[in-house]
C-alpha cells in the first residue's frame, strides 16, 4: 500500500488523503486490537465493527477519488473471501478461532483487496505461519501445551500490516 500511496500523490491528491488516513487508521486500530487480544484473547465489537464502515468510506473514497473501479471491486471482494475463509474454518474447528477473528477477517480482506486479491494469500499464510511458530515457542519454552489458547487477532494483524507494508 505504501507504494499506492506514492503513485497517488502525483495523480489524484484526494485519494492519496484519503488512503493515507485508512493506513493510519489501519494502524491504530490494529495496535489497540492486538493489545487488548493479548491481555484477554478479546476483539471488541465496539472497536472491530466501526472499523468496517471507516475502513470502507476511506478506501472506497480513495478508488472513486482515483478513478479506480477496479480497486472498489477488489475491495469487497477481498473483505468477503477473508471473512469466509475464517468463518469456514471456525466453523469447523469452533475452540480453534475465535469469532472476533472472523469479525477482524472481513476488515483485513478490505485492506489487502485494495492492494491486489494475492495480499489476501500472502498475508493469510503469514498470520498462520507466525501463530504456529509463536505456539511452538510456547511449547518449546514450556511456557505452554498443545492445547494452549493463543491470541491469533495480532498475528492476523501483524501478517495484513507486513504484506500492505512491503506490497
Amino acid at each position: 500500500m505504501i507504494w499506492r500511496l506514492g503513485n497517488l500523490w502525483d495523480q489524484a491528491p484526494a485519494a492519496f488523503w484519503l488512503l493515507l488516513a485508512a493506513c493510519l487508521y489501519l494502524l491504530v486500530v490494529a495496535a489497540r486490537l492486538a493489545v487488548i487480544d493479548i491481555r484477554s484473547h478479546l476483539l471488541p465489537n465496539r472497536i472491530v465493527l466501526p472499523s468496517y464502515a471507516v475502513a470502507g468510506v476511506l478506501l472506497l473514497g480513495a478508488c472513486w477519488a482515483s478513478a479506480d473501479g477496479g480497486a472498489a471491486l477488489r475491495v469487497a471482494v477481498g473483505a468477503a473471501a477473508l471473512w469466509v475463509f475464517y468463518f469456514v474454518i471456525r466453523f469447523i474447528h469452533p475452540p480453534g478461532l475465535g469469532y472476533g477473528d472472523v469479525k477482524l477477517a472481513g476488515v483485513l480482506g478490505m485492506y489487502l483487496g485494495y492492494t491486489g486479491l494475492s495480499g489476501l494469500l500472502w498475508a493469510t499464510m503469514a498470520a498462520f505461519l507466525l501463530g504456529g511458530l509463536w505456539g511452538v515457542l510456547l511449547v518449546a519454552a514450556r511456557r505452554g501445551s498443545l492445547k494452549s489458547a493463543i491470541p491469533f487477532g495480532p498475528f492476523m494483524l501483524l501478517g495484513a500490516v507486513g504484506v500492505l507494508a512491503v506490497g
